[in-house]
């Protein structure tokens, strides 16, 4: 398995791995936000890779004055093709996304996952993440 950088090349890859994970298609925003995360330092987008063929992908930012912290690094998205799970692609590319987090100069990294979702916060709970300081707060604009 190879990690390496995400490319434009890569994106109708990750784009049917997100589908087959979410049985669902994509849409034109989640395209605009994947396409952002190629050769971008602040929003890093890795792939993994057996014989040419993408396995899974992880996305990432580096927010800069967010939330009080000088520096931090958002672990955004991890998908992994469904017949690939549990096969340790998701650590390897939490790892490497890490790896890129500190070369950036990011010590705290952050995630967001939904409360009911169990195997993620297993996943992460294993990768060492832990509750943070912050609170998720939500508001749902309404059509005026």
């Amino acid at each position: 398995m190879k990690l390496r950088p995400m490319t434009n090349e890569d994106l109708a890859a990750v784009i049917k791995i997100q589908e087959r994970i979410t049985r669902a298609p994509v849409s034109d925003n989640w395209r605009e936000m994947l396409a952002q995360h190629v050769g971008n330092k602040h929003l890093p987008g890795i792939v993994a890779e057996n014989e040419g063929k993408v396995m899974g992908f992880i996305f990432g930012e580096v927010k800069v004055g967010g939330f009080g912290a000088e520096i931090s690094g958002w672990l955004e998205m991890v998908g992994v093709a469904p017949e690939n799970m549990g096969a340790g692609i998701g650590r390897a590319l939490a790892e490497e996304l890490l790896r890129h987090f500190r070369a950036q100069g990011v010590r705290d990294v952050l995630t967001s996952v939904m409360w009911d979702s169990g195997d993620m916060l297993a996943f992460f709970k294993n990768m060492g993440f832990d509750r943070s300081p912050y609170i998720n707060l939500q508001l749902t604009l309404r059509d005026d």
